[in-house]
C-alpha cells in the first residue's frame, strides 16, 4: 500500500514570511540612503555651493529619471538571471554609489553619485514583486506588499530622522558613507540565504509549497531567457496598463513632495528650524507605515470576503486616495505647522492605503510578466516623482510672478505647492476609478489577441 505524503498534512513552514523580510530590510536600506538627502540638502547646497535649481534636479531628474529609465532593463535582467544574483548586485551597487556623495566637491560628482544611486535602486522593486508573486498565495500578496511598501517608508523615515540628528556631530557628507554600509551587509546575507523558488529552499515543505500555489498566474519557470516582443506590445497597448500606469504617476508624483522640498516647504512656510524640519517630515513618511501595513491587511481581508479585484483592489485605492486629496487641500487653510502636519499626515497614511493595491495588482494582472508590468509602472510612476521636486520651484516662481494668485495664497507661493500636490493625489483615484479588473491587461490589449497563458487563465 502507498502511504500518504505526511510532510503534505504536515503544518505548513512560514519562510515566505522570511523572504518578505529579506526584501522589506533592502528596502529600508534602499530609502535610507535615497531619502537621507532631503533634510541634508540645504548643508550640501551651501557646502559645495551649489545653487537650489541645482539640487532641485539632483533630487528630481538626476535620480528619479535615471531610475525610472532603468527600471525594464533592471526587470529583464531580474527575469532572466533571478532575484538570487541580481538583488544583491542592485544592493551593493546603490550603497557604494552613496558613499561616494562623500568624495563630492561640486554639483558634476553629486549628479553622477545620484544617477548611480537611481540605476542600483531601480531592479529592488520589480525583481521583489515577482519574487513575492512566487512566493504567496493570491490572498496573502496584498499583505506582503503592504509591509514592502511600510519598509520603504521606515527607512526614508530613519534617513530624514537620523540625518537631522546627525547633522548635529558631522558634516553632511560622511552621513552617506555610514548609511551605505547595511545595504552592503544586506546583499551578502540575501545571496546566501534565498533560493528563487519555494521548493528549491530547504526550509520550506510540501505544505507550504502547495498553500502559495493556491491562486498562482505564474509558469513553473522561474526565469524568461528572452524578450518577448509581443508581449510589449500587448502592454503597450492595454488601457488597463495605461490606467494602472497613469495611477502610479500621480501617486509616486504626490509622495516624491515629501522627499524633496516638503522639509524645506516647513522652514519657509512654518517657520520651522532645521532639526524641528527633519521629525516633522518622519511624521507623514511614518504615518505611511501604518497606511501600507493596514491598506495590504484589508485588501486581503476584502479579496478573501468577496474574491473581487474590483473591490478589494480598485475600491479601496480609489476611495482613499480621493480622501487623502481632501485632506492634504484643507492643510491649506490651516495655520498652525504641527496641525498641518497631522492633517497632512492623515493623508499620507490614506495614500499609503493605496499603495499595496497598485503593487498586487500587477500580481492580479500580470500573468507570467509581473515583474514586466510592474517596472513599466514603477518607470512611469518615477517619470511623475521625478517631475515634481523639478517643477515646484519653477511653479513657486509662475505663481510668485503672478499677482492675482499669489494674492490667493496669502502672500505665499508655498501654498499654491499644496493645492498641486493635493490634485496629483486626486489624479490618481481617477485613474483607479476608470480601470477594468477584468482579467489580465494583455486580456485588454486593443491589438491582437491574448497571449495564450492568459487565456488558460
Amino acid at each position: 500500500p502507498i502511504e500518504p505524503n505526511s510532510e503534505l498534512h504536515a503544518p505548513a513552514t512560514n519562510a515566505r514570511f522570511a523572504v518578505t523580510a529579506w526584501l522589506a530590510m533592502a528596502a529600508v536600506f534602499a530609502y535610507l540612503c535615497r531619502n537621507s538627502l532631503v533634510v541634508a540638502e540645504s548643508d550640501l547646497r551651501t557646502e559645495l555651493g551649489i545653487s537650489e535649481e541645482q539640487m532641485g534636479f539632483i533630487l528630481g531628474p538626476a535620480f528619479f529619471w535615471t531610475y525610472a529609465l532603468a527600471q525594464i532593463p533592471t526587470a529583464w535582467l531580474g527575469e532572466r538571471f533571478g532575484s538570487r544574483r541580481c538583488l544583491p548586485a542592485f544592493a551593493a551597487a546603490w550603497s557604494v554609489a552613496t558613499a561616494s556623495i562623500a568624495f563630492a566637491s561640486g554639483f558634476g560628482l553629486l549628479v553622477v553619485s545620484r544617477v548611480g544611486n537611481g540605476i542600483g535602486q531601480a531592479g529592488i522593486f520589480p525583481s521583489s514583486t515577482r519574487t513575492l508573486a512566487l512566493w504567496n498565495p493570491q490572498t496573502e500578496r496584498a499583505s506582503a506588499s503592504g509591509i514592502l511598501g511600510a519598509s520603504m517608508s521606515i527607512g526614508g523615515a530613519l534617513g530624514a530622522f537620523l540625518t537631522g540628528w546627525m547633522l548635529g556631530y558631522m558634516p553632511a557628507k560622511y552621513i552617506f558613507a555610514i548609511f551605505a554600509v547595511p545595504g552592503l551587509l544586506w546583499a551578502f546575507g540575501f545571496w546566501w540565504w534565498f533560493r528563487e523558488r519555494p521548493e528549491e529552499h530547504p526550509s520550506v515543505n510540501a505544505a507550504e509549497c502547495a498553500l502559495i500555489a493556491e491562486g498562482s498566474t505564474t509558469t513553473k519557470s522561474s526565469t524568461n531567457k528572452q524578450f518577448d516582443a509581443t508581449m510589449w506590445l500587448q502592454l503597450t497597448t492595454s488601457p488597463a496598463a495605461w490606467l494602472i500606469c497613469g495611477q502610479q504617476f500621480f501617486r509616486a508624483g504626490g509622495y516624491a513632495f515629501f522627499a524633496s522640498w516638503f522639509a524645506t516647504y516647513l522652514m519657509e512656510t512654518r517657520g520651522v528650524s532645521t532639526a524641528q524640519s527633519g521629525f516633522l517630515t518622519a511624521l507623514p513618511l511614518t504615518a505611511t507605515v501604518f497606511g501600507s501595513t493596514i491598506g495590504g491587511i484589508a485588501s486581503d481581508a476584502v479579496f478573501r470576503a468577496t474574491r473581487s479585484l474590483a473591490w478589494s483592489r480598485k475600491g479601496l485605492a480609489g476611495g482613499s486616495l480621493t480622501l487623502c486629496a481632501g485632506l492634504v487641500f484643507s492643510a491649506f487653510f490651516v495655520a498652525d505647522p504641527t496641525t498641518a502636519v497631522l492633517i497632512i499626515s492623515s493623508g499620507a497614511f490614506l495614500a499609503a492605503f493605496a499603495g499595496p493595491c497598485a503593487y498586487t495588482v500587477t500580481m492580479d494582472m500580470g500573468g507570467n510578466n509581473v515583474a514586466s508590468l510592474f517596472s513599466t509602472m514603477n518607470m512611469i510612476g518615477n517619470f511623475g516623482a521625478g517631475l515634481m521636486p523639478w517643477i515646484v520651484p519653477r511653479f513657486k516662481t509662475w505663481i510668485e510672478q503672478t499677482p492675482s494668485l499669489l494674492a490667493q495664497c496669502d502672500g505665499n507661493s508655498w501654498n499654491a505647492v499644496l493645492v498641486l500636490f493635493a490634485v496629483t493625489y486626486l489624479g490618481a483615484a481617477v485613474c483607479w476609478l476608470f480601470l477594468s479588473t477584468s482579467g489580465t491587461v494583455f486580456d485588454q490589449s486593443l491589438i491582437g489577441k491574448p497571449l495564450e497563458y492568459d487565456q488558460k487563465r
